[in-house]
């Protein structure tokens, strides 16, 4: 029986899920401040943090029965080059992408925006 050479690396890695993505301390701090600009406001109540190794996500609820009003979304290097030319930073809401760049700040000023009448 021959030997078999096995590099540490790759036997440290073998079977292990890949790291999750996470939002950076700044980054996690301005979605807080936002979040809590919001709630004064009335407008919000509770928030979810979610994080797999494609994306890591901040939702927002109105109340905590309901889905997520908002969805702030950072996503992984590995979705590929479309998502890279179009921005890591995604907001949406129920189903509808409102809004993506490529800095969080970018995307958060869809809540900067005032509030318009829209007629038909």
């Amino acid at each position: 029986m021959g030997n078999l050479v096995v590099h540490l690396q790759d036997y440290r890695s073998a079977g292990r899920k890949p790291a999750a993505l996470f939002f950076t301390r700044a980054e996690l701090s301005r979605l807080l401040g936002l979040y809590a600009s919001r709630v004064i406001k009335g407008e919000w109540r509770d928030y979810a943090i979610c994080s797999s190794p494609e994306s890591a996500s901040f939702m927002v609820f109105k109340s905590a029965r309901e889905n997520p009003q908002y969805v702030i979304s950072k996503l992984g290097k590995a979705d590929g080059r479309k998502a890279a030319r179009a921005g890591r930073y995604v907001v949406t809401s129920r189903e509808c992408r409102l809004s993506q760049g490529h800095s969080l700040d970018d995307v958060l000023a869809l809540f900067n925006r005032p509030l318009g009448l829209v007629s038909g």
